[in-house]
């Protein structure tokens, strides 16, 4: 695995296609490796002639983990977040898309579209505000502008997340903790069978999990408060898209996105949740390579809600 310092940390990524064609940076989401986007997304957006680059988040994964910091009390976070209180974080997105911008740096790449999801759609938009001359594009998915009024996880997914598998637990009971969780937050139309949730997870631990490093990362989240006021600021072109049957982040947190990005295009899936299955893959490649490639149709306009599957605007 190929590995670059960026903001004083070592970070580990993966490139796939031409490194001269124009590059998309995937930023994945809270505690995901780099194995977490598809395969099939992968080899579709070089097909359509892109460089694609991926890489573990701080903390996750074969990148640096900060272990002089220690593993936050989740309960307790999550108290102060409901009355407004100031979290005691470990870093913050900021800091994560300083990451994102020194790998650009390490490989000399001068400007990039940027494609999020969850957190990573978080960093994403951050980057694109506060890095406009290294910013091609925005693609925010199943992601939010982190205002305090939208709507949360459904109670049993927040408990959920709030409660790992408990300390002792066999390999096969975390896998299967994991498995339950990828279940309560996947597209309930479009399932995951349960033998490929599971390669992923038991992959993923043998690649390098880190309990602490996500627990951070959920504290940076909730520590990073409302980016209303650098959405507002982005202008490059921007694509939201998001699962009309989310638990986690609900839609209306993807909608409330693109509102205050100017000139942003929504669009809603159907019964979609926080997840990319792979019933998906082809309709997310052909809607990033219309928004990459500037050619959005004129049936998905800005600011109108195009729910996939039915064909209706809002």
């Amino acid at each position: 695995m190929a590995t670059a310092q960026s903001n004083g940390l070592t970070i580990a990524y993966e490139t796939s296609g031409n490194p001269l064609d124009p590059p998309v940076l995937l930023i994945m989401g809270l505690g995901m490796q780099l194995i977490a986007w598809p395969q099939d997304l992968v080899d579709g957006l070089v097909e359509q002639g892109y460089y694609v680059i991926r890489f573990d988040n701080r903390d996750i994964g074969l990148s640096s983990k900060l272990h002089q910091h220690k593993k936050p009390n989740l309960v307790l976070a999550y108290l102060k977040s409901l009355v407004g209180w100031k979290q005691s974080a470990a870093y913050t997105l900021n800091d994560m898309a300083d990451d994102a911008l020194g790998l650009l740096d390490a490989l000399g790449v001068t400007r990039a579209h940027l494609v999020g999801v969850s957190m990573g759609g978080m960093i994403a938009q951050i980057f694109a505000a506060r890095f406009p001359d290294r910013t091609l594009s925005l693609t925010s998915i199943m992601s939010s502008s982190g205002k305090r009024s939208l709507p949360g996880p459904t109670a049993t997914v927040r408990n959920a997340l709030m409660r790992p598998a408990p300390p002792g637990s066999t390999r096969k009971e975390m896998v299967e903790h994991s498995v339950a969780t990828f279940q309560l937050i996947g597209s309930p139309s479009f399932p995951t069978p349960d033998r490929m949730l599971r390669a992923y997870v038991e992959r993923a631990m043998e690649r390098g999990t880190s309990p602490a490093g996500m627990a951070r990362q959920l504290v940076a989240v909730v520590a990073s408060g409302d980016r209303t006021p650098l959405l507002r600021k982005i202008r490059c072109p921007a694509l939201v898209i998001h699962g009309a049957a989310d638990p986690l982040i609900p839609a209306a947190c993807g909608v409330d996105t693109a509102r205050e990005i100017p000139g942003a295009r929504l669009h809603v899936i159907e019964g979609m949740g926080h997840d990319l299955p792979q019933q998906l893959i082809e309709r997310l490649l052909a809607l990033l390579d219309q928004h990459l490639r500037g050619n959005m149709t004129a049936d998905l306009p800005p600011l109108a809600t195009h729910r996939a599957g039915s064909g209706t605007h809002q």
